[in-house]
C-alpha cells in the first residue's frame, strides 16, 4: 500500500479475504449451514445452548461416564446433520447435477435451509446414541452377548456416524475407520503379517457400540469431559474481547520494529493458541488483521500469509490445551495432565521464539519498514484496557498448575470467573461513559444511567448467549471426529494389530530407528492432509507411538511414550500447513488473496523448525525435561533450575543457528560453506553426545563450544556486512 488512498480499497479486499476465510472455518470446524427459516435457526441455537447447559452440569454434577458420553454423541451427531448439508453447494455430486437438469425449478442452497432427510438422519442418529443410555442396564447384564435389536442400533449408529464424519471432516476419516472395520472381518483372509481369526458381527457391534473400547471410547470420553469446557472457555474468552486485545498488545508492542505486524502476528497467535485448540479458528482471527498490515508493510501476500499459517497451526503446540490433544494424551499414556503439560513446554515455547526469529530474518533480508508510530495504538493504555481479560486465564493456570486441581474443576472454575467478567465488563464501560459524559456535558436528552446500564446488561447477556452458541458449534466436528477414531482405536484393540504392524514397520525400516521415524513422520503429514489433528493424533498414536518405543528399544534406546506420543502429534499438527489440502494455508491465503498451494509450501518452509524438535526430544529426551525412564517405565524427570536454563537456551540457540541455515542469513547474507556450518553447529547443540562420546568430553563442554563458534561466526557476518547497515545484494522485496 503505497497511499491513504488505496486503503479504503484494500480494506475492502481485506474484509472480503476475511468472509471468505470464514466461510472455510465455518466449513471445517462450526458448520456452514444456516437457516433462513426461524424455527430451524431455534432448534439449532436451542441443541448448541442444551450442549453447552449439559456439559456445564455434568461438570458440575458428574454422572455415569457411558451414559454422559452417549449424551455428548448424541448432541454432536445431531448438530452435524443439522449445521453440515450433505455435499457442498460449489461442487454438487453428479446425482445432484442429473437431478438439477431434471428439475427446472431453481434450486435452494442447502446452506439456507435444513432437507428433511437431513433433519430424519440426525433424528435416528441421536436416537441410537440414546439407546445407551435408554437401556444401560440391560446392556450391562447382557455384556458380550448382544441381542438383536442392539445390533441393529450399533449398525444404524456406525453407518449413521460415518455420514456424519464425512459431512464434518471430509472423507479421508469414514474411509479410513471403513478401512479398520473391513479389516475386523477379513482377518482370516489377510497376508499372515496381518492375519487374524476375523470377528463376527455382533461382536464387532459389541465391541465398537456397547462397550468403552470403541466409539463411546478414549478419545470421545476425553472429548466429553475436557475439550469441550476449554473449547466453550475459549468461544467465550473471545466473545469477550480477548481475542482482539491479544493482537492490539501485541501490535502496540511490536509493530514499531522492523517487520513488526510479521512479529505481532507471531506473538497474537501464541497468545490466542494458549485458549484456542484450533489451527484454522486462529487463523481466521488474528490473520485478518495481521495479513492485510504485513503486506503493506513490504511483505509479499504468500509470505504474509504463510507467516500467519505457521503461527497459528503452531497455537496448538501450546499448553495447557494443545487441540486438545494434552488431554487424550494423558489418557492414553496414563500419566497426569500437568506431566504432558511440563513435556510439551520448551519445544513449544522454542519453535515459537524459533518462527519470531525466521520474522525477523525475513524482515533484514526484505528490507522492511516498521509501522510508523501514529499508525500503532499506544502500548500501555491498550495493555491495561484489557488486563482483566487475563484473569480467566490466572484462574486456569492457578488451579491446574499451582493448586493442582482436576482439570474439569478448573475448567468450569475458570468458566465461571469468565462469565462474572462479560456480567460486569460492560456495565463498568456504560457506568464510567455515563460519568464522562455528564462531567463533559455531552449527554443527550432521555439520556439516564438506568437505562445505559439495563443496555449493558443486555449486552452482557448476549455476549454470554452467543458464546455458549458458538463453543457447542466448535465441538461439532471435534465430537464427530472422536467418535470416528474410536471406531479405529476399537479395531486396534480388539484384533491385536499394534504386535503385527511392530512387525510391518520393522520390516519397512529394515531395524533402522530413523528410518523407522521418518515412515512415522511422513504416514502423519499424509493422513493428516484429510484428517483433523486431533483424529490425526489418535490414529498414529494408537498404531505408531507403541512402535517407536518397541523399536527404539530393540535397538538399545530408551524412548520415553511421553516423547513417542508428541513426536506424531507434531507431524500431525504440520499437516494443517502441508498442500495440497492444508486448510489454515487456504483460509490464509483467502485473507492475503494470494495462491494457496503457495503460501502451504511457503508456511511449510517456515515450519521446517518445528519438524526437527521432534526428531531432537526423540533422541534427547532432556528437551522434555525427561532425566530418563525408571523402572516401569516411570518418567524420572529434572528439578535442577540451572540445568532446565541451560537446556533451554542451548536449544533455543541450536534452533536460531537451523533457521538462519535454512533462510540463508544471519547477520548477513549466508553461503553454502556458512549455512553448513550453521547446520553442523544446530547438530552439536542438540547431540553432542556425536562428538562427546568418541572423544570422551563432557556434553556441556561440546555445547559451549558450539555456542562460541556460533557467535564468532555472527561476528565475522556482522563485521563483513558492516556492522546493522543493509547488506549489499539485498532487495527490498521479493
Amino acid at each position: 500500500m503505497t497511499g491513504t488512498e488505496d486503503r479504503p480499497r484494500d480494506r475492502a479486499q481485506a474484509e472480503a479475504g476475511g468472509a471468505a476465510a470464514a466461510e472455510i472455518a465455518a466449513q471445517a470446524e462450526s458448520g456452514p449451514r444456516h437457516p433462513d427459516r426461524p424455527i430451524a435457526r431455534l432448534a439449532i441455537t436451542l441443541l448448541c445452548l442444551g450442549w453447552s447447559g449439559y456439559q456445564l452440569y455434568i461438570a458440575f454434577q458428574p454422572i455415569n461416564a457411558t451414559v454422559a458420553r452417549a449424551w455428548h454423541l448424541a448432541f454432536a451427531v445431531l448438530l452435524v446433520y443439522l449445521a453440515y448439508p450433505a455435499f457442498n453447494e460449489a461442487k454438487p455430486p453428479f446425482w445432484v447435477k442429473a437431478w438439477r437438469r431434471l428439475r427446472p425449478a431453481p434450486a435452494r442452497s442447502n446452506r439456507r435451509y435444513i432437507p428433511i432427510p437431513d433433519a430424519v438422519l440426525g433424528v435416528i442418529g441421536c436416537v441410537a446414541a440414546l439407546y445407551i443410555w435408554w437401556d444401560y442396564e440391560g446392556i450391562v447384564m447382557r455384556q458380550g452377548l448382544p441381542s438383536t435389536l442392539d445390533v441393529w442400533a450399533g449398525v444404524v449408529m456406525i453407518v449413521v456416524l460415518l455420514e456424519a464424519a464425512r459431512r464434518a471432516l471430509g472423507l479421508a476419516l469414514p474411509i479410513l475407520a471403513l478401512i479398520f472395520l473391513g479389516y475386523s472381518f477379513v482377518g482370516p483372509y489377510m497376508p499372515d503379517i496381518l492375519r487374524h481369526r476375523g470377528i463376527p458381527l455382533e461382536y464387532v457391534i459389541n465391541d465398537q457400540y456397547l462397550s468403552t473400547t470403541g466409539i463411546l471410547g478414549v478419545p470421545l470420553g476425553v472429548s466429553t469431559d475436557f475439550v469441550f469446557l476449554f473449547v466453550l472457555f475459549g468461544a467465550l474468552l473471545d466473545r469477550a474481547g480477548a481475542g482482539r486485545y491479544f493482537v492490539d498488545v501485541a501490535f502496540a508492542g511490536l509493530g514499531w520494529m522492523r517487520g513488526g505486524p510479521a512479529k505481532a502476528a507471531v506473538v497474537a497467535s501464541g497468545l490466542t493458541g494458549l485458549v484456542s485448540g484450533s489451527s484454522i479458528a486462529n487463523t481466521v482471527t488474528t490473520g485478518t488483521f495481521t495479513i492485510p498490515l504485513m503486506k503493506r508493510v513490504g511483505l509479499p501476500a504468500h509470505k504474509a500469509a504463510a507467516i500467519e499459517v505457521a503461527a497459528s497451526t503452531n497455537g496448538q503446540l501450546m499448553p495447557p490445551i494443545m487441540g486438545a490433544a494434552a488431554f487424550i494424551m494423558a489418557e492414553i499414556i496414563g500419566i497426569p495432565y500437568l506431566d504432558v503439560v511440563r513435556a510439551a513446554l520448551f519445544p513449544a515455547l522454542i519453535s515459537y521464539m524459533a518462527l519470531f526469529y525466521v520474522v525477523h530474518l525475513e524482515a533484514r533480508k526484505l528490507d522492511l519498514k516498521p509501522l510508523k508510530r501514529h499508525e500503532l495504538p499506544a502500548l500501555l493504555p491498550t495493555l491495561l484496557r484489557g488486563l482483566h481479560y487475563l484473569l480467566p486465564v490466572v484462574v486456569l493456570l492457578v488451579y491446574l498448575v499451582v493448586l493442582r486441581r482436576f482439570a474439569i474443576a478448573s475448567a468450569l472454575l475458570a468458566i465461571e470467573a469468565l462469565a462474572v467478567l462479560m456480567l460486569v465488563q460492560r456495565p463498568i464501560i456504560a457506568y464510567l461513559a455515563y460519568g464522562r459524559h455528564r462531567a463533559s456535558g455531552a449527554l443527550e436528552p432521555g439520556d439516564s444511567l438506568a437505562g445505559a446500564l439495563r443496555v449493558s446488561v443486555m449486552l452482557s447477556l448476549r455476549d454470554i448467549w452467543e458464546g455458549l452458541i458458538a463453543g457447542a458449534r466448535n465441538m461439532i466436528a471435534v465430537g464427530a471426529a472422536t467418535a470416528t477414531a474410536g471406531i479405529i482405536v476399537g479395531v486396534v484393540t480388539s484384533t491385536g494389530l499394534v504386535g503385527r504392524f511392530v512387525t510391518l514397520i520393522e520390516r519397512a525400516s529394515m531395524g533402522s530407528v530413523s528410518l523407522m521415524l521418518v515412515l512415522t513422520a511422513i504416514t502423519s503429514l499424509i493422513l493428516g492432509m484429510g484428517l483433523p489433528t486431533t483424529a490425526n493424533y489418535i490414529v498414529m498414536a494408537t498404531l505408531t507411538a507403541p512402535v517407536i518405543v518397541a523399536l527404539g528399544s530393540d535397538a538399545g534406546l530408551v524412548f520415553p511414550l511421553i516423547a513417542a506420543h508428541l513426536f506424531v502429534f507434531y507431524f500431525g499438527i504440520l499437516a494443517d500447513d502441508t498442500p495440497p489440502v492444508g486448510l489454515a494455508a487456504y483460509a490464509a491465503a483467502a485473507i492475503g488473496r494470494t495462491d494457496p498451494i503457495r503460501t502451504g509450501i511457503q508456511g511449510f518452509t517456515y515450519d521446517l523448525r518445528t519438524a526437527i524438535l521432534p526428531f531432537v526430544f526423540i533422541f534427547n529426551a532432556e528437551l522434555l525435561m525427561i532425566g530418563g525412564v525408571g523402572e516401569g517405565g516411570a518418567i524420572v524427570w529434572i528439578d535442577d533450575p540451572l540445568r532446565l536454563i541451560w537446556i533451554f537456551l542451548v536449544s533455543l540457540i541450536a534452533m536460531f543457528a537451523f533457521a538462519a541455515a535454512i533462510q540463508g542469513f544471519f547477520a548477513a547474507r549466508c553461503g553454502i560453506i556458512e549455512r553448513l556450518i550453521l547446520l553442523a553447529l544446530c547438530v552439536l547443540l542438540f547431540r553432542p553426545a556425536v562428538v562427546a562420546e568418541p572423544l570422551a568430553l563432557a556434553r556441556e563442554v561440546v555445547q559451549a563450544l558450539a555456542l562460541a563458534a556460533v557467535a564468532v561466526l555472527y561476528g565475522v557476518q556482522r563485521l563483513r556486512s558492516g556492522g546493522w547497515r543493509r547488506p549489499r545484494g539485498v532487495t527490498s522485496r521479493r
